[in-house]
């Protein structure tokens, strides 16, 4: 009866370990970038078994942002050699993302990087990092099951030697006028308490 407590536990541990370690897909984002200036996205793959090959769009906010150009990392190539690139770049979308070992081998397992995007900062805001149409294949052309992809944001700052908001004398003294009168309702309602 002790043996099959123990294969028992055994069993429903590994599929609980399995459930907790889901391939995760990110963006790792980096400090803001300054208008004018380029800024790199890395994109990461956690805790992922067998793969072979994947792909995957990128849409980003056109505004602030301008895509430059893809490198392949180097967490596919552990496994073998392998084929990368990207089908296009238009304002907004960086289309098919794609990797892939070659021959017949098993696929990379573990967690690395899988690629990195160049972006030019064109406009201070925050731009949403967003992933569409991604597929992750094994090494026998199956999907791989319960890959969860993450969004991510790219923060662009305005050129520290640009216009600066200056309020109006005006508003600073209608604010403090407003402050103080606050402050003397506030004092007469405490007086007529006491």
């Amino acid at each position: 009866m002790s043996k099959w407590k123990h294969f028992i536990a055994a069993v429903l541990l590994g599929a609980t370990t399995q459930a907790w370690a889901a391939p995760i897909l990110s963006f790792s984002t980096g400090p803001a970038a300054q208008v004018g200036s380029t800024v790199t996205y890395n994109i990461a793959i956690d805790d992922i078994a067998d793969l072979y090959a994947y792909q995957f769009s990128i849409n980003y906010d056109a505004r602030y942002l301008r895509a430059l150009n893809v490198t392949e990392g180097a967490f596919l190539g552990t496994a073998g050699s392998t084929v990368s690139g990207v089908l296009g770049m238009d304002a907004g979308l960086i289309d098919f993302v794609y990797g892939s070992l070659l021959g017949p081998i098993p696929g990379a397992s573990g967690s690395g990087l899988l690629a990195s995007i160049t972006f030019e900062a064109i406009g201070a805001g925050t731009s949403a990092l967003s992933f569409a149409d991604v597929i992750f294949l094994d090494s026998v052309g199956d999907d791989i099951a319960g890959l969860t992809a993450l969004s991510g944001q790219g923060v662009v700052l305005a050129d520290p030697g640009g216009p600066v908001d200056v309020p109006e004398p005006a508003s600073v003294l209608l604010f403090g006028a407003g402050l103080a009168g606050a402050a003397a309702l506030r004092r007469r309602r405490t007086g007529a308490r006491a």
